[in-house]
């Protein structure tokens, strides 16, 4: 391995750049941590200041850029409506993966190959990314969610907890998400969380809010601006507030097409 200096803190029992032969080290810049039982494969570069906590495995080929945390265990207090979370899984960042200045990817979370997690953005606990997907400048992934490979979510996307995205999801900048049906207010009963649905192919136009529970399905579009409180229907247009139907989505603007 190299390091920029010796002032950063490898514990003894992290396994850095394992078998890595000339042209395949591991550089790891200053003042950054890497706890107990991390794994980090080979050719990886840490930035400066980066936190990797016990257990994170870090695949082969993986920037990792400065001032980020990897493996943050979630915070809770007493006036919580969540459970807190236990048994969380170390993260698991696959092979050849960019992770921006400043990410936070929590304890629990699953990046699958080839993704780029940009500057600023959360992923939360229990939160699973699949292959080549990016997720863009100050997205926040809340826990609990699944997002599939080659997804698309642009600048300060919020995707709210218990939301599921399938396979090639295009999400635009500005898009908001629920799963609180009472806002806060259904008092004497259990909450029930249930976040978004968005099936394979389907798209979300700049700064649309979608309420809970609510599906699109596969290459359905909500457009921009829209307030989203019914399904959408495979393969077209819903716009407007509240969010009606407005046409077919364009046949070569279909993924098989």
């Amino acid at each position: 391995m190299s390091f920029d200096n010796m002032n950063s803190l490898i514990h003894h029992t992290a396994i850095v750049g394992e078998g890595s032969k000339i042209g395949k080290e591991v550089y790891i810049g200053c003042y950054s941590v890497v706890g107990s039982h991390v794994t980090i494969g080979q050719n990886v570069k840490i930035g400066n200041h980066v936190v990797i906590h016990d257990g994170s495995v870090i695949g082969s080929n993986v920037r990792i850029d400065d001032h980020t945390v990897i493996g943050k265990m979630p915070m809770r207090v007493s006036a919580s409506i969540l459970a807190a979370a236990s048994n969380l899984s170390p993260s698991n960042i696959g092979d050849n993966c960019v992770i921006g200045t400043s990410a936070i990817l929590y304890r629990g979370c699953n990046i699958g190959n080839a993704c780029l997690i940009a500057d600023l953005s959360t992923i939360r606990e229990n939160v699973t990314i699949g292959s080549n997907t990016i997720i863009g400048r100050g997205v926040a992934v809340e826990n609990n969610c699944s997002i599939g490979s080659f997804c698309k979510l642009e600048t300060n996307v919020y995707i709210t907890a218990y939301s599921e995205l399938g396979d090639e999801v295009f999400v635009a900048p500005g898009v908001v998400t629920s799963n609180d049906r009472f806002a806060a207010r259904l008092k004497g009963k259990e909450y029930v969380f249930k976040g978004v649905t968005i099936k394979h192919g389907g798209r979300v136009g700049a700064q649309a809010t979608i309420l809970p529970e609510i599906t699109i399905y596969e290459e359905g579009f909500a457009a921009a601006g829209s307030v989203v409180t019914k399904d959408i229907s495979s393969n077209v247009i819903h716009c407007g507030n509240p969010a009606k139907y407005m046409k077919n989505v364009p046949e070569d603007q279909l993924l098989n097409k």
